[in-house]
């Protein structure tokens, strides 16, 4: 399917024109003004160029060309106009980076020439955006079964707050929302720093020495230093380090800070809301524990998580051994070698990674049997009827 293009101006007769013109060679909408030109990329987008006339009633092309790159970062921004001031030239390319100034009257050629080499730019841009993510998305699932493997406690913790933060972000219409979401999969990889007998303690609530004490506080910050680094991991390394209270943002650039704030508020009301539930507090009971302490918490985080349903909603408990478990279950106790060894934590679910974990340990040290697990209701159904 051709790339779409949306061409704006507030005469329909240009419009229909431009229409005619590229029809045989692009995929081309219109929009009559910059209000239609929003609404139609809200309902129909997202768009791999526009084009836009300046000087329209209500917002303008510069107007709506920065509104577009706020809303559709991707889209390639062309400005056509019969007005070619190079004032409003240069202002157009710094302040909203329009890929091209074009003025009317623009001939086919050059029209066709410059939308073809604006879906060269787009494949480019995107190409680059999608293999930066791929990227970032196999170094995130690296680390989350680093973590699994080494500290399942805390990668169950890590799982859990990941479910709470999704939810959140999801029911407030976030945007930007990989970032909180890798954040709450990564809150706990600094733990890999600490002693696994001592992560046990923190989770089950048991009693720890200062020097324990100190250790666990410090992870939000090693868990920064981990991943501060990493391209593009600059403002989930900060919204790690800011799950500790004691922690204060030093951040100057704008747009980093809000969303350094915004996955810090979701990140403390995940965190103490976890806490609550796996101590056998009631959701409702727990929401209210926190209300109590408003000052706390940002009010619209405690309102997202009113809607949040556990697993144990979606879900069904089977006990199953350790070779009957599969992909995606979510084992419903500690799961233990039969030396002691932890394996798999209450919360976590099953992975590649844990299927061979368990392999391994079960043709060695053993594996203490059976095991609850929740499975999801229609799984259960399917593998009744077989």
């Amino acid at each position: 399917m051709p790339e779409k293009i949306l061409c704006v101006d507030d005469e329909l007769n240009i419009v229909l024109a431009m229409q005619r013109q590229l029809r045989k060679q692009f995929h081309v909408e219109s929009a009559l003004g910059a209000e239609q030109a929003l609404a139609t990329m809200e309902r129909d987008g997202p768009f791999s160029v526009i084009v836009s006339d300046l000087q329209m009633p209500g917002m303008n092309g510069l107007e709506l060309l920065g509104r577009v790159r706020q809303l559709s970062p991707d889209t390639i921004r062309i400005m056509l106009t019969g007005q070619a001031d190079l004032t409003t030239a240069i202002a157009a390319v710094n302040k909203n980076s329009i890929f091209r100034f074009l003025t009317k009257p623009c001939s086919a050629e050059e029209l066709t020439g410059t939308l073809e080499a604006a879906i060269d730019q787009y494949h480019l841009v995107t190409a680059e955006r999608l293999l930066l993510e791929n990227t970032l998305r196999a170094s995130v699932k690296v680390l989350t079964e680093v973590l699994s493997l080494v500290h399942p406690a805390a990668f169950s913790r890590a799982s859990r707050i990941h479910r709470y933060v999704r939810h959140m972000a999801g029911e407030l219409k976030l945007r930007n929302a990989w970032q909180f979401e890798v954040a709450a999969l990564l809150s706990q990889i600094g733990c890999i720093t600490m002693d696994p007998g001592t992560l046990d303690r923190v989770y089950t609530g048991e009693e720890l020495s200062e020097e324990e004490k100190k250790m666990f506080a410090a992870h939000p910050a090693a868990g920064r230093d981990l991943l501060l680094h990493i391209p593009r991991l600059e403002a989930v390394a900060h919204i790690i380090a800011g799950q500790s209270r004691e922690h204060q943002q030093t951040l100057s650039p704008a747009e980093l800070q809000n969303a350094v704030l915004m996955g810090t508020h979701l990140m403390r009301a995940a965190i103490d809301f976890d806490r609550l539930i796996t101590r056998d507090v009631s959701k409702e009971e727990a929401l209210a524990q926190m209300r109590q302490r408003e000052s706390d918490y940002d009010p619209v985080c405690l309102q997202a998580l009113e809607t949040f349903m556990p697993h144990e909603a979606t879900m069904e408990l089977r006990v199953l051994k350790s070779a009957e478990l599969r992909r995606a279950m979510v084992v419903d106790q500690d799961v233990r070698a039969k030396n002691g060894l932890l394996l798999l934590a209450k919360g976590q679910e099953v992975t590649p990674s844990v299927l061979g974990r368990l392999k391994a340990f079960g043709s060695k040290t053993g594996i203490v049997e059976p095991i609850r697990v929740l499975v999801t209701k229609v799984e259960t159904t399917q593998s009744l009827t077989v």
